[in-house]
């Protein structure tokens, strides 16, 4: 069979398993049952899964976990975590009930402005650019008022539109900037509506308008977390000595920008772990939080730590556009679960929750890669799949992690301790 089709998106749901299996897996049975079984067999909530994106066949299933005993401002959470990796959840438990005794997290949210842009190509002289945008300013809010009403009844709507010169970085180039509030909502398609409005306004023979689009670089969406406690608290023994080799990680990784890749991507773990859970976009959160943390024009660290007066400080600045309501949060019954088990946190206090499940992870990597190192926790999570992975028996689990748990975790060593089992029945 062919490998290429026509009027693929027509076809029935099983319609598509079929060619799939037949043009690429050779009529493998197998292959058929394992897309179907993951159906769900609810078919009113199927068919809300089916209708998320194009060409649906499946659903493909990823953990969803809790991390209990986090307190933030003074408020205990249980925090849902959507995610592959193991020892990421229990990373995040860990480091909430260690905090939850030092006072816990605290946490604000310093701004949320977002950001849209009109960008376009004009040759003519600036001076009249700058006045003919000047007097279209009230044009560009009037043609926007049947968008933005219901917003700005919520407190939100365009907040600013200026024009900016960026003809030093390429030729002939302007943008219409302007700035948004999108309260609860993450705002895209909002954003999105308003700037295709401005621009249909905006635009005239001279002007050529190239694309409009909202960005997710929002370096003014912006939430702090921090957690803090006397040196001595940290650390059983030689509190002084792996603090201070705790904010050498961080120095290490702002001036090492191969150390801040990994450094942050661990942040991440924890941060695209309950944007997940609550449906939000973890592409658009990692872009812009990666662009922050270039923002001096180096790749840094997001986290800073810091000793003073015996007291050691712990903290995180970090741009999150979120929403919890609209798009997925609105649709998806664990997202939507998600958000009521989190008290139905407005969008600042869903910032300020993930701020601080970033923050809780990097502490946890930190602690560990300056003490013990990060495998011997990682491993012993990591212990389990490789055991499934050699399809041990229940019997055959409980031996091997009884076995391993004094010893070192690797991949050969379970293999091998696998097979002298095996051979020794």
């Amino acid at each position: 069979m062919a490998k290429t089709v026509h009027g693929f998106s027509k076809f029935t749901k099983l319609e598509k398993v079929n060619w799939l299996v037949s043009a690429f897996f050779n009529d493998d049975v197998k292959v058929k049952q394992i897309l179907m079984q993951y159906w769900n067999s609810n078919p009113l909530l199927q068919d809300l899964h089916d209708d998320f994106i194009e060409n649906t066949i499946s659903n493909y299933y990823l953990p969803y976990g809790i991390a209990p005993n986090f307190v933030i401002n003074g408020k205990e959470y249980a925090i849902p975590m959507t995610i592959e990796e193991s020892s990421v959840v229990a990373a995040a438990s860990l480091v909430a009930k260690f905090w939850s005794t030092r006072g816990g997290f605290k946490a604000e949210v310093i701004s949320t402005t977002k950001i849209g842009q009109i960008h376009f190509m004009y040759e003519g002289d600036e001076v009249e650019l700058q006045n003919y945008v000047a007097s279209k300013k009230e044009d560009f809010f009037r043609v926007t008022e049947d968008i933005t009403k219901n917003m700005c009844k919520r407190g939100g709507g365009i907040l600013n539109i200026e024009l900016r010169n960026k003809t030093s970085e390429l030729k002939n180039y302007y943008q219409l900037h302007v700035t948004f509030e999108t309260v609860d909502s993450m705002g895209a398609n909002f954003i999105n509506s308003c700037l295709e409005a401005i621009a249909s306004e905006f635009k005239k023979e001279e002007i050529q308008i190239v694309m409009c689009i909202l960005s997710n670089y929002v370096p003014d969406c912006l939430v702090r977390a921090e957690v803090s406690c006397k040196v001595d608290d940290l650390y059983a023994e030689n509190s002084e000595e792996l603090a201070q080799k705790f904010i050498q990680a961080i120095q290490i990784a702002n001036a090492e920008p191969h150390r801040a890749v990994t450094h942050n991507k661990g942040i991440m773990n924890g941060v695209d772990a309950v944007v997940m859970a609550t449906g939000n976009d973890f592409r658009a959160i990692e872009a812009g939080a990666h662009a922050y943390a270039s923002r001096s024009g180096k790749y840094k660290s997001l986290t800073n730590a810091t000793i003073e007066d015996g007291i050691f400080k712990f903290w995180i600045e970090i741009p999150l556009a979120l929403g919890t309501v609209g798009g997925l949060t609105s649709l998806h019954p664990l997202s939507k679960l998600s958000l009521k088990l989190l008290g139905n946190p407005s969008a600042k206090e869903l910032m300020e929750i993930i701020a601080v499940a970033g923050l809780a992870q990097n502490f946890a990597a930190l602690r560990a890669l300056t003490t013990t190192g990060i495998q011997k926790g990682h491993m012993k999570m990591h212990l389990t799949n490789i055991i499934k992975q050699l399809g041990a028996s229940e019997e055959e689990k409980s031996f091997l992690i009884n076995y391993f748990e004094n010893k070192t975790v690797t991949h050969n060593a379970v293999v091998e301790a696998y097979n002298k089992l095996v051979e020794n029945k």
